[in-house]
């Protein structure tokens, strides 16, 4: 490789790490979204897009959208394939997913939820020490930044009727695939600890983009006194 091809390839290389993790913390976005965000030309972010499907990095799918949908075609949007997740952390392979397959065999049902809860351990501990620090501070932003330091790329997006819990990346999705009761334990920990009975909408585990969480608003004492 010549001197010019090395200073044409590491740009493009660069440009497309930054589109890459974009879409790890942020989830699936519309080319136009990315364009903007990255401060890039739609032709150029299209070439580096088509590039990234091209090696397998991205794929593209039509935008999912909760609630009426408005008129027209839906926005395509990319998101990283399991090739693309699988150049950040990933925490079990396929030696992990036929080790919980043995002591599913061996010990049955609960004894892989006792270890998913000891994967959420760490979470946990970090989430009790949080909220003692900063007890004004909401729960679920707490339980945000818990999960941040194991890999989970978490956003909070507030919505009419609450927050959604948005995990970008899942350092165990494919053994999670395999073992869905691993995103049911999850669900528990996260309800437990929110003191709400949370609602998971979608996981990376099922094919998702995101593993999003919806958080309910508290019922105020209005609220109760209507029903």
């Amino acid at each position: 490789m010549t001197t010019n091809q090395v200073t044409q390839t590491a740009p493009e290389m660069s440009t497309r790490q930054r589109i890459v993790q974009q879409i790890l913390s942020q989830g699936p976005q519309t080319a136009r979204a990315l364009a903007d965000e990255l401060g890039l030309t739609p032709a150029a972010i299209r070439r580096h897009l088509t590039a990234l499907l091209e090696d397998g990095t991205l794929e593209d799918r039509e935008q999912r959208v909760y609630g009426p949908r408005g008129r027209g075609r839906p926005s395509k949007v990319f998101a990283l394939t399991d090739r693309g997740r699988s150049e950040f952390h990933q925490a079990y392979d396929e030696v992990a997913i036929s080790a919980i397959r043995h002591l599913l065999a061996l010990a049955g049902p609960d004894a892989v939820q006792d270890l998913a809860r000891d994967f959420l351990a760490d979470v946990e501990q970090r989430f009790h020490a949080l909220r003692a620090e900063s007890p004004e501070r909401a729960g679920v932003e707490l339980l945000a930044e818990a999960l941040g330091d194991d890999g989970f790329a978490p956003t909070v997006l507030p919505v009419v009727s609450g927050d959604q819990l948005c995990q970008h990346h899942c350092p165990v999705a494919h053994v999670a695939a395999e073992f869905p009761m691993l995103c049911e334990v999850e669900t528990q920990i996260f309800s437990r600890l929110l003191g709400s009975h949370v609602q998971r909408i979608a996981t990376i585990a099922h094919g998702d983009g995101v593993c999003t969480t919806h958080v309910p608003k508290p019922l105020t004492t209005t609220t109760m006194s209507r029903k």
